[in-house]
């Protein structure tokens, strides 16, 4: 037996503004930061002590956010977990699907929401600690842990509530099933290729030209088929730095786009005409994301350039509208602002239903560690396909974590490499939490803003 028998909670901030890491038309000094919870328990860890010596067992998930309010999402998390306490662990693990169901009940803080904004994603953090907790538990990845379930557990992990328009429980069932008998396959095939990513770490808005097409260089050595630059704040500039871009990719690479929802749809329509000469693949986010029909008024104009959008839609409903309105190409989802597993599940049955690749959104302390679980799930149990499917991947603030991704050219391209120990990749190391809390934590310290201090450049190389 193990009891969940306290929980913390850390406003952790990364002065990533000093060096323009993360920079672009909308978010122009974003210091990366996660609101962080960690579930304690009475219990001891086997996957992080194979030789029984006691180390704990516990739990730990994040959000991501980009600095100022970031205490706030933190506060909500700390409300939201205070009811997981006293739970026993192997009690919640046999139904993660009513766990879910239980901390979404508080009709008082869905008000707060309802399933979007601060409290949906303080859910996330929690619910995020919650299923590293029952991995570590069950001694698995995450993703193993999930992909190891049958149809009918897997889909009785899914939230599929206001979706019975778009998808049934009958129809999400019968997707699995199909997938079922070849997952094998699949996986054997991600052994040995990887999970194919993509590089921003290049193309933040705030880099110079030199640093442009010095990191872009890097990229195409480190094997990278797809790199994506942030455009929309000067559209003599995005020309500039797209032909850089071009110069160095050559033109059999994939380039991508992304205007972080700073356009009108006319503005977006008339812009992408200028940029179309550079062949991308795509526009990320090139209105207000709760536009759907915008979006699709957006994609209509510019095919047969695609339109991706995903990482700040609030939730389920709102990628469900983005398919039935054939609104996007690629659906980005992002596992800080969905209500974590629970919730992804069910929008990967819908992209799965409506054809839709998936191509998580990553851009973000954490995120790496987390989307390399949803897509390898995705591909092994769910879309069963890897046609138009790459995963973002930025090279920034990877240290930090215990269990850091690891990326690597593995012959047709650069991939992620299968995450091998038990958990979400979650856990940050107990120094970096000391130096990094927001206020008192030994960088910040004394600190009255962040550019009082330089920190590492951690984006000046691209790994192989």
């Amino acid at each position: 037996m193990a009891t969940i028998t306290g929980v913390r909670v850390e406003d952790v901030r990364f002065p990533t503004s000093v060096t323009a890491d993360g920079s672009d038309a909308m978010n122009k000094d974003a210091d990366y930061s996660a609101a962080y919870v960690v579930l304690e328990t009475d219990a001891t860890d086997p996957g992080a002590d194979p030789a029984g010596s006691g180390a704990p067992l516990g739990g730990y998930g994040l959000t991501f956010t980009i600095g100022r309010g970031n205490d706030i999402v933190a506060e909500a998390a700390r409300q939201q977990a205070a009811a997981l306490v006293g739970r026993d662990v192997d009690e919640i693990a046999a139904d993660m699907g009513a766990l879910y169901r239980d901390l979404t009940a508080d009709s008082q803080l869905r008000w707060l929401g309802p399933e979007k904004g601060v409290v949906h994603l303080s859910l996330a953090a929690v619910l995020n600690a919650v299923w590293d907790l029952v991995a570590r538990r069950a001694g698995k990845p995450l993703w193993r842990l999930l992909v190891d379930m049958t149809p009918e557990e897997l889909v009785d992990v899914a939230d599929l509530h206001y979706l019975s328009d778009a998808l049934t429980r009958e129809e999400a069932l019968a997707i699995l099933r199909e997938r079922a008998g070849t997952r094998q396959e699949r996986l054997d095939h991600l052994e040995r290729t990887g999970y194919p990513v993509y590089t921003t770490s290049a193309g933040w808005l705030g880099y110079s030209d030199d640093k442009l097409r010095r990191l872009c260089q890097e990229a195409v050595d480190a094997g990278y088929q797809h790199v994506k630059l942030k455009v929309g704040a000067n559209l003599a500039e995005d020309v500039r730095r797209l032909t850089i871009a071009r110069e160095v990719l050559g033109p059999d690479r994939n380039l991508m786009i992304d205007a972080n929802q700073v356009w009108d749809v006319p503005q977006a329509i008339e812009w992408m005409r200028a940029l179309a000469p550079f062949d991308p693949l795509w526009i990320e986010e090139p209105t207000s994301p709760d536009d759907i029909l915008g979006h699709a008024a957006v994609r209509r104009a510019v095919a047969p350039i695609g339109v991706a959008t995903g990482e700040h839609c609030h939730n389920r409903v709102m990628f469900k509208q983005l398919m039935q309105a054939e609104a996007i190409d690629y659906c980005q989802l992002d596992t800080g602002r969905l209500a974590s597993i629970n919730e992804i599940v069910a929008v990967l049955l819908l992209a799965a239903k409506f054809g839709v690749p998936v191509c998580p959104h990553a851009g973000g302390v954490g995120l790496c560690e987390m989307v390399q679980h949803v897509s390898v799930l995705d591909y092994v149990a769910i879309g069963g396909d890897l046609t138009g499917r790459v995963t973002e991947y930025v090279d920034h603030l990877h240290e930090h974590f215990t269990d850091p991704c690891v990326v690597a050219d593995r012959g047709a391209g650069t991939a992620y490499v299968l995450p091998a120990l038990p958990g979400y990749s979650t856990q940050m190391y107990e120094e970096s939490i000391d130096r990094f809390r927001f206020p008192q934590g030994t960088y910040w310290a004394g600190r009255t803003s962040v550019g009082d201090a330089p920190v590492r450049d951690t984006s000046e190389h691209v790994p192989h």
